[in-house]
């Protein structure tokens, strides 16, 4: 599943310097200095304290220390990259590299803070706040990444003799933090340097701002429907809908809110066509209503303004800078693999609505498909061509026996043990969230902390992330990690199990992925947790293929009710189907991939964002029936940050990574839970990190480099000869 998230260490925060808001963007803090509360008086600044090696003390968390507590973070981590940087010793690995690791420890806490206020709890007070600091964090990032003895320095380690005698993380991690520096700005002077400055401060802003409206449209625009109106909705849906409106003090009502978790279901059986586009259309016009939250003039500045940064350094368009580092290279050879899977997309698509269509002339009821009928619809064919019904479905994904599943799977292939830790002993920042103790099986050690806050609510972003409080390091002492998991599934009713579907179970285990990839590190040094952005999504979109296995399919797909196994026929049906409505799930997906490229290699003059979508999706032969999973103007992978930006197509190039990597275990003699395969799932692809050369890491695990292949075969897709 296609998820936003934040992955956030110590050492990101430095890494982040080419404009991700995934890290702190920036400030000039030495001016503000005098305001600063003592650090005494900020529990925000504080380290970590309590059991597990210290925990966040979100207990604590009060709004009005956030503005003075990331001043002073970011003066402080100032003053330790200056000391650095005028250290008058010989550049060497121990004094420059391995003392700017170290850096910046004070300022990684108090994001933490940020990141829960931005993503988990956020309010119109926290966003002013926001606003105020987004410009003051470039400023800092650009400090640092603009500080020319630093550079010099860490050039020098770079280019010694000494880098030959360093283990392969240390030569790598030198490489990453050098090549951080070189790509953003760092060898630019004078009003260049300036501009590029600049412009970080004006995105950083901009990609607040972008972020903000979209919340707000999530937040504002949430559809209320009646008891007449509930036809087709599966009692669970309707009383978690009832649940929601109560919440908003619509007792009575019924709320369909502004999230994916609350329109798929909702587009999926209501059989009033009207309540459905009101719905679709709400959903899809986020960001683009033409009042004070529409982005599309942001978007347009946006564009404008990364183009202008990557002119100053050299590059003919942003995507050529920012892929060159990944895994793909550059945009041609990303838009390759989706030209490859595009055309066959296209075709199941043609499939997909003939076989609807033909449902609906059927039943008599006189239309032409339409976006918002696709759910629908396709829903009567899963019943009619494999007589899957996915509430029948649903019956048995009971989020809290998923967790339990998902457990089991991290026991088996990662020999971890998770214990509950006891409500109060470790603070959260809402009484949703939940806690655990991961451990070894066998010995017992202490691998970390597990966060869970799985449901949606006022003031929390959408979509699903996983992200860390505290990373695995030993360069420093060990470090246990304090990993979470984010979702926001609707809520079942007090004393009722929450049921979700076959899609939100993937995406639930899809996130544990990433949690995986957090406590199974292995690595020495922040800098190795730095992701590739087309691997990274690799190793959670491969756990979810556990959700299939027999031992999870017998052990905790229950039935909220009796308690009795999903049945070994309606298992059948699930596999039998597991290709189906691929066209739409790949389309959908495929032309925001598409889109991103797109944008970041077409000169921002020639764009119209509103105009641009339509007539590049035009041309690309998109089905008038299916729209882009994330449209422009709420497409915050790409404009809510950098993390993801003409980057989006990597979710595509770990498939190919997963569906070779699947078929790996597929083909073991032990099948998915094969100890020699598993222990080299572990070994090369989760605990290593970013300390290898994601291509040489997969090489050793596979023994040969992916193919595409694997993928069209995954997705029952007609393999040719130039998909080899």
């Amino acid at each position: 599943m296609l998820t936003i998230r934040k992955t956030l260490t110590a050492s990101a925060i430095v890494l982040a310097l080419a404009g991700c808001s995934d890290a702190p963007t920036s400030t000039d803090t030495n001016a503000q200095q005098a305001k600063v509360a003592p650090a005494a008086d900020n529990i925000l600044l504080q380290p970590f304290k309590g059991p597990y090696g210290g925990v966040p003390a979100f207990e604590s968390m009060q709004l009005d220390l956030l503005m003075p507590a990331m001043e002073a973070a970011m003066a402080e981590h100032l003053r330790e990259i200056d000391a650095i940087a005028s250290n008058e010793e010989a550049p060497t690995f121990a004094n420059t590299i391995v003392a700017y690791e170290k850096a910046g420890s004070t300022i990684g806490r108090v994001y933490t803070y940020y990141g829960i206020w931005s993503s988990n709890v956020s309010s119109p007070e926290f966003r002013d706040i926001q606003r105020e600091l987004s410009p003051k964090l470039s400023a800092y990032r650009s400090k640092i990444n603009q500080n020319t003895q630093l550079f010099e320095r860490i050039k020098a380690v770079y280019e010694s003799d000494e880098l030959a005698t360093l283990t392969d993380e240390e030569q790598r991690i030198t490489w990453l933090i050098y090549n951080s520096f070189a790509r953003n700005g760092a060898t630019l002077e004078g009003e260049a340097k300036a501009r590029y400055a600049e412009i970080n401060k004006e995105l950083a802003s901009l990609h607040t701002q972008f972020s903000n409206n979209v919340l707000a449209d999530e937040e504002n625009y949430v559809t209320y429907i009646s008891k007449d109106q509930l036809d087709g909705l599966p009692d669970s849906f309707v009383k978690a809908a009832a649940a929601a409106a109560a919440q908003r003090g619509k007792e009575g009502q019924y709320a369909i809110t502004n999230t994916r978790s609350s329109m798929d279901p909702f587009l999926t059986y209501s059989t009033h066509r009207d309540l459905r586009e009101t719905v679709w259309r709400t959903y899809y016009d986020r960001g683009d209503n033409g009042d004070e939250f529409d982005n599309n003039a942001i978007i347009k500045q946006i564009l404008t303004l990364r183009h202008e940064r990557i002119k100053l350094l050299g590059y003919d368009n942003y995507a050529q800078w920012r892929l060159e580092d990944r895994m793909a290279k550059n945009p041609e050879n990303a838009m390759d693999l989706m030209m490859k899977v595009w055309p066959a997309a296209l075709a199941r698509v043609e499939e997909e609505v003939a076989d609807m269509q033909a449902i609906a002339d059927e039943l008599g009821d006189d239309i032409a498909i339409e976006p918002w009928d696709y759910r629908y619809y396709a829903e009567k064919v899963r019943i009619a061509k494999y007589n899957l019904d996915s509430n029948e479905v649903k019956q048995y994904l009971q989020l809290d026996k998923l967790r339990e599943a998902m457990f089991y799977v991290a026991g088996r292939l990662f020999n971890f043990n998770f214990k509950p830790v006891p409500e109060g002993t470790v603070p959260v920042f809402h009484p949703d969230v939940k806690v655990w103790e991961v451990a070894d099986k066998d010995s017992g050690e202490l691998i970390g902390l597990w966060y869970l806050d799985p449901f949606a609510r006022k003031g929390k972003r959408s979509g699903a992330w996983a992200t860390t409080y505290r990373s695995h390091t030993t360069f420093d002492g060990d470090k246990n990690v304090l990993s979470s998991n984010n979702s926001n599934f609707v809520k079942g009713p007090d004393g009722e199990p929450t049921l979700i579907s076959w899609d939100d179970a993937e995406t639930y285990f899809h996130e544990f992925g990433h949690a995986l990839h957090f406590l199974s590190a292995s690595v020495k040094y922040p800098t190795s947790h730095s992701g590739v952005r087309d691997y990274t999504e690799f190793q959670s979109q491969l756990l979810e293929r556990w959700l299939t296995t027999d031992e999870v399919i017998n052990q905790y797909l229950v039935h909220y009710e009796t308690g009795e196994p999903i049945p070994d026929s309606l298992i059948a049906k699930i596999k039998k189907a597991s290709t189906f409505n691929e066209g739409f799930k790949t389309t959908e997906y495929m032309a925001s991939a598409i889109m991103d490229l797109l944008y970041h290699t077409t000169d921002p003059a020639k764009i119209e964002p509103d105009a641009f979508e339509r007539e590049q999706l035009d041309a690309l032969g998109m089905p008038k029936e299916i729209v882009m999973r994330h449209r422009t103007p709420h497409f915050g992978h790409i404009f809510s940050g950098e993390g993801y930006s003409a980057g989006y197509y990597g979710y595509m190039w770990a498939e190919v990574l997963t569906a070779d990597a699947a078929e790996a275990f597929e083909n073991a003699p032990g099948g998915f839970y094969d100890e020699e395969v598993s222990e080299r799932l572990v070994k090369y692809l989760f605990s290593i990190r970013n300390a290898m050369d994601p291509a040489e890491a997969y090489r050793k695990f596979r023994g040969r480099d992916a193919n595409v292949e694997a993928l069209m075969r995954d997705r029952g897709f007609p393999v040719t000869s130039q998909d080899k």
